[in-house]
């Protein structure tokens, strides 16, 4: 028992010591700390013998033989699994593939999950990946894989059951909220090139911005679109889509914020230890000059999109539309503990310009617009150019012709109609901007001289 004594206080010495990026006994050196701060920094020798208590009799009496190192494990995840449904311990294979996402490609269903309750949550589907394709939504629960139940599971046990050749299939049993009953989908497992940011013109001078999620050059390619829109000319309003959008790179967020924003504060972090503390900031210019910004969020969008949309909402630089965001308003820190392990830690909460915690609470909309199916009641309508031998117009074409909708916005009001009520949106800032001219103004003689009749 002595040296299983040993062997555990060697392991929580390595484990606790660089956890900040450097081991104890190279920090700088503290002020003295009281009484109270000193014991409480002791390590809890009473809870750490039952600990090994346990391990032992684990070791000695399990029906099958568990070698030590493989319990270790085990505890290390157990220790961090209970902290919070983002604390993880990640094996090299894990890490392995938190890098090759934020870098823009990796192979799976396309899925951001988290925990809720026992089972397993989907935050976000991936743009264009195999699990949107199949219809998966943000807020399923995925119940089973295949024949294995995920209740119980940590992600990163269910993440290794979703994992698989290319190609291959899964089958997955879903709880949808407003379903009465679970159901089954088929999924081909698929290589996933995330596109982290599409865009294109609404209408002409009119921009929507579509960010996926936040990787490491998503602030350049975001830089590179606006630029591209605007190559006929200024963009009178700008649509960003943060709709299921699971979040990335805390960088790449503020780098889009900064876009938009000529100074001041974007996002600030606080967490226990001093390191965990941190400001980020806009730096001069802002790519649209001051033009009107709609932001769209919902469900599925959170962490560095709740970071986007938070900091344009505070600075009042744009209009949220949609619904109350997930809430995850944590910042996790990888942070190795050998050349092939590392834990991934909460170490800090992150609020908007004027102080929101987004933890569990999500950004609240502006304006809020639930998904809906519109479906347009009046049919074509008889008007006076309809009318049998009725007169041309005699004057300048109206400007407001301009603005008409297009058909291909028709199917937009018809198909997403919370894009479209953000395009809508953006058209009134601008006629109350005076950006559209305005008609030609008819002298008070003119105006005397009408008449109206009514049939």
């Amino acid at each position: 028992m002595i040296r299983l004594h040993l062997l555990l206080l060697t392991l929580v010495t390595s484990v606790i010591g660089p956890v900040f990026g450097q081991p104890v006994e190279q920090q700088e050196e503290q002020p003295a700390i009281s009484e109270g701060a000193e014991a409480k920094s002791k390590l809890p020798l009473e809870q750490l013998q039952t600990f090994a208590d346990v391990f032992y009799q684990i070791r000695e009496g399990y029906v099958e033989e568990v070698d030590d190192s493989t319990l270790f494990e085990y505890a290390v995840k157990g220790m961090l699994e209970g902290l919070d449904p983002h604390s993880v311990y990640m094996t090299r294979e894990a890490y392995s593939d938190l890098q090759t996402q934020t870098d823009g490609e990796f192979s799976g269903l396309g899925i951001e999950i988290g925990r809720r309750g026992s089972y397993i949550e989907i935050i976000a589907p991936i743009d264009g990946s195999p699990a949107a394709e199949a219809g998966l939504q943000s807020g399923d629960v995925i119940l089973k894989l295949d024949d294995t139940s995920v209740k119980g599971l940590s992600t990163d046990e269910a993440v290794d059951l979703m994992r698989g050749p290319v190609g291959s299939s899964i089958l997955l049993e879903i709880g949808r909220p407003g379903e009465a009953k679970p159901f089954e989908v088929t999924i081909i497992r698929d290589k996933i090139k995330i596109a982290s940011v599409r865009s294109r013109l609404l209408a002409p001078h009119y921009g929507y911005l579509r960010i996926a999620q936040f990787g490491r050059s998503t602030g350049q390619e975001a830089g590179e679109a606006i630029q591209k829109l605007a190559t006929d000319g200024p963009l009178r309003g700008l649509v960003i889509d943060l709709r299921n959008n699971p979040g990335g790179v805390l960088e790449a967020s503020v780098a889009v914020a900064d876009l938009f924003l000529d100074e001041g504060e974007v996002v600030y972090t606080k967490g226990r230890h001093p390191s965990a503390g941190d400001s980020y900031s806009a730096t001069s210019g802002d790519a649209l000059s001051g033009a009107p910004i709609v932001i769209l969020i919902n469900g599925g969008s959170a962490s560095a999109s709740e970071i986007v949309a938070g900091a344009l909402q505070d600075r009042r630089r744009g209009i949220v539309m949609g619904t109350r965001s997930f809430g995850k308003g944590s910042v996790q820190t990888v942070l190795p503990i050998s050349e092939s392990r590392a834990v991934k830690l909460t170490t800090a909460r992150y609020f908007t310009p004027n102080g929101r915690s987004i933890q569990a609470e999500g950004i609240v909309p502006d304006i809020v617009v639930e998904r809906a199916q519109v479906t347009s009641v009046e049919g074509r309508r008889i008007t006076e150019a309809d009318l049998q031998g009725s007169l041309t117009g005699d004057g300048e074409a109206n400007p407001q012709d301009e603005g008409a909708e297009s058909e291909s916005l028709a199917n937009l009001r018809e198909n997403d109609n919370q894009l479209y009520e953000a395009f809508t949106l953006l058209k009134g800032f601008t006629l109350l901007a005076g950006s559209v001219p305005a008609a030609p103004a008819s002298s008070p003689a003119e105006v005397a001289s009408r008449e109206s009749t009514d049939d």
